[in-house]
């Protein structure tokens, strides 16, 4: 449980929504955003992320665009478009997958910023301070 100091410094941190399910690069990704300032929710699969949008405030997304259980990047940007449009403009997509036409299309329709894995640290931070803005 957190004291009374944590929960106050907490509150004014960017809240980032991290939707992953490989493990080591979920914890990676954790790691490099909470050293940075941000406050990390993470969710497993595209579904779990989905439900936590329904019902939490976040400041911004980064999502996998492959997770388990059929729902995809394109599915996750659609959902935000549609419920939580002040988040449409602060996702970024990872994944080792650029080459597909979905994700390619999707990239380039809605101007999404995307980081090729394996990524550096440096390339992530700086995808995310853009897009989502600093902690």
């Amino acid at each position: 449980m957190r004291g009374g100091r944590d929960t106050v410094a907490a509150a004014g941190r960017s809240r980032i929504l991290v939707i992953e399910d490989e493990a080591s690069v979920a914890a990676f990704l954790r790691i490099a955003l909470e050293r940075r300032g941000y406050e990390v929710v993470p969710s497993c699969s595209a579904a779990e992320g989905l439900r936590l949008l329904a019902a939490e405030k976040f400041n911004g997304v980064i999502s996998d665009f492959r997770t388990p259980g059929g729902i995809t990047g394109t599915d996750v940007h659609d959902w935000i478009r549609r419920h939580r449009p002040e988040l449409a403009s602060r996702i970024v997509f990872i994944t080792g997958d650029t080459a597909s036409d979905e994700t390619i299309a999707l990239l380039a329709q809605a101007g999404t910023p995307c980081v090729e894995k394996p990524f550096r640290v440096q390339q992530l931070l700086s995808a995310v301070e853009k897009t989502i803005g600093q902690p």
